[in-house]
């Protein structure tokens, strides 16, 4: 099989190179300055055993490689909110023999949130999700950095609304064979719907800095604790935390690694580059969503998913509004009362 890999950021480029360096048929698929830089000078791919320089074919869309081929899996690693986009690029893609992407192809969505399948589904006749634990950074053009060892991240994946095929069997064997851990499950829904609830702490972070004061964690845990409430008054199941933690254990513990700062997730990842959108709207915004379809009420989230949106659009800098701000806000959504305001700077 060729992996194509749709999006090779942080996630997309990660699972890419680790592909590659197991002896995988790999394609990079990226836009501006970072498919300039991974053309020129190839994946720069910065793990706890060094730095790694792959030089891989890199495209911008499915023109570029001509007809696909028939054993081709299209891997999904974009923000949410660019996937319609290249899932109307993609999918009308020719593949040698006849057909389209879209028809024939097996499409993996490698990203947060739950939304993506949906949408792919619209599309691809088969859409397989994944639930990515894969601690993992782009911020510099051409170079993705996963800290994780001994293993680089757990990969849960499946069918996508629901079972098990070969093909995500041979899928998760060149996962395996990669440095990820890849558990093909018949619920993959339940391990992401649990991982959605941890990514609701991405927006705090992108907004006020790291969730490492007692400040910021209590809000974080009441963030978390609104949106189980939502996901249980739903009636949606998600892996429990003592579940997970017998899942992913020790396997995947953060190293410094050389000549990469330290950094944030997704979020503040997208803040940092300045990219002018963020994910929000398909992680907070997904509580948000379900809290008003089943009468639950979200101001946690919602001023979240809002407070995001803003810094992504005006392109604010990532943790640039103090943690004792942002409570103060969480406590006026919360009770409806506005509280006093800390001094501004001059």
């Amino acid at each position: 099989m060729r992996y194509i890999i749709i999006g090779a950021g942080a996630v997309g480029g990660v699972i890419g190179g680790r592909l590659a360096g197991s002896g995988r048929d790999v394609v990079l698929v990226a836009r501006g300055a970072h498919f300039e830089a991974l053309r020129d000078h190839g994946l720069r791919l910065r793990v706890p055993e060094g730095e790694l320089t792959h030089r891989l074919p890199v495209v911008d869309g499915p023109a570029a490689l001509g007809e696909l081929r028939p054993d081709d899996v299209l891997v999904l690693a974009v923000k949410t909110q660019d996937s319609v986009a290249a899932l109307q690029t993609w999918g009308p893609a020719p593949v040698t023999g006849g057909g389209t992407a879209a028809e024939r192809l097996p499409l993996v969505c490698a990203q947060n949130g739950v939304e993506s399948q949906r949408l792919a589904l619209r599309l691809f006749r088969r859409v397989y999700g994944v639930c990515v634990w894969l601690p993992s950074t782009y911020i510099e053009p051409g170079v993705v950095s996963a800290a994780g060892r001994p293993l680089t991240g757990i990969l849960h994946l499946g069918r996508h609304p629901h079972g098990t095929d070969e093909t995500a069997r041979l899928i998760a064997a060149d996962l395996e064979k990669s440095h990820f851990e890849a558990p093909v499950v018949a619920d993959v829904a339940r391990w992401q719907y649990a991982k959605l609830l941890a990514n609701l702490g991405n927006a705090l972070e992108a907004v006020a800095g790291p969730v490492d004061s007692e400040e910021a964690a209590a809000l974080f845990q009441r963030v978390r604790a609104e949106g189980a409430a939502v996901l249980d008054a739903a009636g949606i199941a998600y892996a429990d935390a003592e579940e997970q933690r017998a899942v992913l254990g020790d396997k995947v513990t953060l190293v410094p690694l050389p000549g990469t700062p330290r950094g944030g997730g997704s979020s503040w990842q997208s803040l940092t580059r300045g990219t002018g959108t963020i994910e929000a709207d398909y992680l907070n915004g997904e509580i948000t969503l379900l809290g008003r379809l089943h009468g639950v009420p979200t101001p946690l989230n919602e001023l979240l998913q809002r407070l995001a949106n803003t810094f992504a659009r005006e392109r604010r800098a990532a943790g640039s509004m103090p943690v004792g701000e942002l409570v103060g806000l969480a406590e006026e959504a919360v009770t409806g009362r506005r509280g006093p305001r800390p001094p501004q700077s001059a």
